[in-house]
């Protein structure tokens, strides 16, 4: 079984040199996610998922993020460029990862 989730949220940029863009997972979503993958969570408590935005797809993992109680989904260069999205823009996102990652 493949458990999915849809969401939209604001792309942004880490500051600092390293440049990393990331979406902010709703707190409902992330709560939802929590509780499905708590018998399956890596290193620091993230999660192996397939993101797909805009038709593009990728293996990535979400992060736990301390400071607002959500996952972090960070989004690669090449994803954002045959995408068209920046920092800033509001984009959605589709996850799935197996039931048993």
């Amino acid at each position: 079984m493949v458990l999915r989730y849809t969401c939209t949220a604001t792309l942004w940029l880490f500051p600092g040199e390293a440049g990393w863009h990331f979406l902010t997972v709703p707190a409902e979503v992330s709560a939802q996610i929590r509780e499905d993958t708590v018998a399956f969570r890596r290193g620091f408590g993230s999660v192996k998922v397939t993101a797909g935005i805009a038709g593009l797809s990728w293996s990535t993992s979400l992060f736990p993020d301390s400071t607002s109680g959500s996952y972090l989904l960070p989004v690669k260069k090449a994803v954002r460029i045959s995408a068209g999205i920046k920092a800033g823009d509001q984009v959605t996102v589709h996850l799935e990862l197996p039931e048993s990652a």
